[in-house]
């Protein structure tokens, strides 16, 4: 019986010994979190979808207090909560929200089935990222849309989707929050976070082609050749060609949508614009009269000669 207590006691001390030496240790190597991190947090909508370039919504709190301290929340933008929610992290942080530009997912590819057909049937996994391993797809264009789908089960928003009949995703705007999970997931990088723009209006040239000119217009009928007839007609610098391939800059592009009228591939479109009025036709110029042949004037009638009555002579 004796024993059994000893070991019980000696047991019971070890325990209290080393309940003492870890409460020490947590007390002296304790991190403390600053309290603005789990107010920013709460603010946060949690989607942790990694937009901000942070993981999840936890370290883009921890990252906006840290600027915070720095004096700036400059490049720190939540791209599901968007301006509103950034202003709410500014108020928790005693700092004044900069004014972001609403950004918006876009597919820069317009080569529909009809303009760009198949070439070979891919018997696999419904994936692009396999086929991009494995060959350059079921088209003979090696930069345009696989369209397996994978930017659609990338998006946690639902605010993109496979169109049956062109083969291509097409973006909800209403519901994209511009968090980039769509195009991290394209192997091909032909989806881009590019400013909504004015209105929601923008113009951009929807190819990823960076081959030459002959091999695109083989691949695809509404690829881009870098012909440079887009560049020349911009009159504000906003559209460059760099490796066979135009890009307009949406800082710069001032939507004037000349250069989509100058595209001979079709290549450039202008979404969310109003159809364009129909041209008027240019009235017709009048016909000039018909100069009239001079008319010789008439000679003048013989008049019947009047016969003459002869006087006598007086004596």
């Amino acid at each position: 019986m004796n024993v059994i207590l000893i070991a019980v006691i000696v047991l019971g001390g070890i325990g209290l010994v080393a309940a003492l030496i870890l409460f020490l240790a947590g007390k002296k190597f304790a991190v403390h979190e600053d309290e603005r991190i789990g107010k920013v947090a709460e603010v946060l909508p949690g989607a942790n979808c990694g937009g901000c370039g942070f993981p999840g919504c936890s370290g883009f709190a921890g990252a906006c207090v840290k600027a915070a301290d720095k004096g700036s929340l400059e490049g720190l933008l939540c791209p599901v909560g968007g301006q509103p929610v950034m202003e709410q992290v500014a108020g928790i942080l005693g700092m004044q929200a900069e004014a972001s530009a609403p950004k918006v997912a876009v597919v820069r590819c317009n080569g529909t089935c009809e303009s760009r057909p198949r070439i070979a049937e891919f018997d696999g996994a419904r994936s692009c990222r396999v086929q991009q391993m494995l060959g350059s797809g079921e088209t003979a264009c090696a930069y345009g849309c696989l369209g397996c789908g994978d930017c659609v089960a990338a998006c946690k928003f639902d605010a993109i989707h496979m169109n049956p009949e062109t083969g291509l995703p097409e973006v909800d705007e209403e519901k994209c929050t511009a968090c980039g999970a769509c195009a991290k997931a394209c192997p091909r990088s032909i989806i881009e976070i590019r400013l909504k723009g004015l209105k929601n209006r923008r113009v951009v040239v929807l190819c990823n082609n960076k081959d030459k000119g002959a091999v695109t217009r083989k691949a695809c009928a509404v690829g881009c050749i870098a012909c440079q007839k887009c560049v020349k007609v911009c009159k504000f610098e906003a559209i460059t060609v760099d490796a066979n391939l135009a890009y307009i800059d949406a800082e710069k592009c001032k939507l004037c949508r000349k250069c989509e009228e100058e595209c001979p591939q079709n290549a450039i479109l202008a979404i969310n614009f109003p159809p364009r009025k129909p041209k008027a036709e240019a009235p017709a110029a009048p016909a000039a009269p018909k100069a009239e042949a001079p008319v010789a004037p008439k000679a003048p009638a013989e008049q019947p000669a009047t016969p003459s009555t002869a006087t006598p002579a007086q004596s």
